[in-house]
Parts: structure tokens; sequence; C-alpha cells
């Protein structure tokens, strides 16, 4: 039985339901500027970090809330939140929508990690390995055994148990869920028909949970239960998770390394405007279920907040990579990082507020 290291539950569980404002308290903080932002739950756990190293070295406060992607990309639209952060980009109907209320918005890559099958089987010891249509089948509801003929034949030589499979998935709008979608729909036509790919799909089979948080619980409290949650969080829970076939037809685990092979895999075909996809991507050491979390801003943002918005996304994009390695996230390329200084540069220019020196900088 694998249990849920207690700090990080009460962490996470606080930020899903509330607004935490990272840093020092008293008379010091109250005077402080205040960036708000939120979204994604992929990235909660390295924004943690920068939001307290930031405060430390600039005096800014960030707030940030953990309620998924989808939320992100609403209350960004609707200018609830600075920034929205989320793991799939916008699409072109939420583009639409963001420009009737705001103007344009880029998307500004933040990080990049590995979203996971994790799992529940406190008696296989081995790593189960996975393809991308045996995952779609059990997500789908047609694999619903763990020693179904298709999974053991995965693993020879691995006593899989006769049990059902009880599948969990998000029930929020979920940037996780927009990676792993993305990835089965590439590799499982069946999928990509009934199914599709977003943030919020109708799932065919299992039970909804919200936030990474609340997938990773019910997979830790349940036997025989199987779900998606960021490397991170299967980490820090002791759960099990798979290593999955990439398009090389080799079994690779999430890690640090291998999202960085699948980023440099996929990194020549990223557009313009950085709304692009790394899952299955080439490379025999690629994990193929890789995915970006992306700061969703409008270019034009009010007198007060774009320099500190601007000032603070080249520093968690710049100073802040150094944090990504030690809470397992493949820090962005460099050939990135000079192409999202662009749409930087670009806020910069329109908010004149923005070009001011400032000590992010």
């Amino acid at each position: 039985m694998h249990f849920i290291n207690p700090k990080f539950l009460r962490t996470a569980l606080l930020a899903a339901t509330c607004v935490v404002a990272f840093g020092i308290s008293g008379a010091r903080a109250a005077d402080e500027p205040r960036i708000n932002g939120g979204g994604s739950s992929f990235v909660y756990p390295l924004m943690t970090k920068w939001a307290s190293e930031y405060e430390a070295a600039k005096h800014v406060q960030v707030n940030y809330q953990s309620v998924g992607s989808g939320a992100g990309i609403q209350q960004v639209t609707a200018k609830t939140f600075d920034f929205g952060c989320s793991d799939g980009p916008m699409n072109e109907e939420q583009l639409s929508k963001a420009k009737e209320s705001g103007g344009d918005v880029v998307h500004i890559p933040l990080v990049m990690g590995a979203v996971v099958p994790a799992y529940n089987l406190p008696d296989v010891k081995e790593t189960v390995k996975f393809s991308g249509p045996v995952l779609a089948d059990i997500f789908m509801g047609k694999i619903t055994k763990w020693n179904d003929k298709a999974l053991q034949d995965m693993n020879p030589g691995v006593k899989l148990p006769d049990m059902e499979i009880a599948v969990v998935h998000r029930s929020d709008g979920s940037g996780t869920s927009y990676i792993w979608t993305d990835y089965l729909a590439k590799v499982s036509p069946d999928w990509k028909t009934k199914v599709g790919t977003g943030t919020s799909v109708s799932w065919p089979a299992g039970e909804g949970q919200k936030g990474n948080e609340g997938v990773a619980g019910k997979v830790t409290q349940t036997t025989g239960a199987i779900g998606y949650v960021e490397l991170i969080y299967a980490l820090q829970n002791n759960i099990q998770y798979g290593a999955v076939k990439n398009t090389e037809g080799a079994f690779v685990k999430g890690s640090l390394e291998s999202v960085t092979a699948a980023a440099n895999g996929a990194l020549s075909t990223i557009p313009e405007d950085l709304r692009y996809s790394i899952t299955n991507a080439s490379g025999k050491e690629s994990y193929p279920i890789s995915g970006t979390t992306w700061a969703i801003v409008y270019v034009n943002q009010p007198a007060e907040k774009a320099q500190l918005v601007t000032d603070f996304l080249h520093w968690v994009t710049h100073e802040g990579q150094k944090d990504a390695a030690a809470l397992h996230y493949a820090s962005l390329p460099t050939g990135l990082v000079a192409r999202l200084d662009k749409k930087l540069n670009t806020m910069t220019a329109a908010n004149p507020a923005a070009a001011k020196s400032s000590p992010a900088r």
C-alpha cells in the first residue's frame, strides 16, 4: 500500500481550493506589488518554488491558484488573472473570444514535463509496460482486466493480476488531460474519432477527480486503479508508473532526460505562435507523453501590471529554469527561449511601462 506524503497532500489540497499567497507576511508583504495567476496544476509544484524565490529576490508577490488549465484560460480571458497557465494551447475559438475581450494574447512556454500512467498494483514489482493503443483501449473501457492478453503479451514474465482496472481521469478542465488525449489521438484512430483531444472530453469510462492532486489521491487509495498525472505527483506520492512505447519501439519511462529528448525531437516543428505539441515525438530516448506548460497573457496590459507581468515571465524563463530539474521538469531548450523572448519584447513594445528598468531584469 502506498501512502501520500502528508505534507505534500496538505499543500496540494490547499492549492486546489484557494488562492495561495507565497512569501512573507506582515507589513512588508502588504506593501509589495502583486501578480495574480492560475490554471495548470501540472506546473503548480514548480510555480510554488518560483513564487517563493521571486518574492525573496524581487519583493513582488505571485498568487497562483491551481484550478486546472481550462479555468486558467477562462479567467485570463476574463481578466480575472494577470496570467493563466495551461498545458494545452488555446484553440481558435478561445483565441477569438480573447481578442474580443482584450486583444491579442501570446503563449509563453514556461517548462516541460511528463504525464505518466500511474497505477496501483502492490503485488507487481516490475514496471508495467504500455503502448499508446493499449492505454487508449483501457481509457475507452475496452480493456477491463489487468491480465488482458494485450497487456500480458506486452509484459512477458510479469504476473499481472486477474483484477478489474479502475480507470481514473480528470473531472475538471485540464491541460494534463490535453496532453494525455493529444497523445492518445495520435496513436489510436478509434480514440481520435470517438473521444478526441481537449482539456475536457467526454470520457467513455472511469471516474473523474479534480486536479493532479485528486487523481493521484484516488489511484493511491484504490488497488487496481490507473490514472494519469504529472510526473512529480507520482514521485511525491510514491505511486507506481509505467513505461510507454515510443515511435522507435522503445519502452521509456517519464524523466527529465526523456522529456528533454522529446523536446529536442520536436523543436524544428514548433510554429511562430509557439502553440505546439511534443507528444509522440521522434527519437529512441523520447518519452511519448511529454508536454509544455504555457503562460497565456494579453499583449496589452493595464499600466500598473504591465512591467510586473513581463518581468516575472522573463525571470521564470531565464533565471527560474535552474529550479526545474530538482522537481523533475525539463527546462526549455535554448532555441525556444530565444523565440519566446521575441513574444515578451512584443509585450514590452505594446506597454511602455514594461520597458522601464526593473529589479527583475
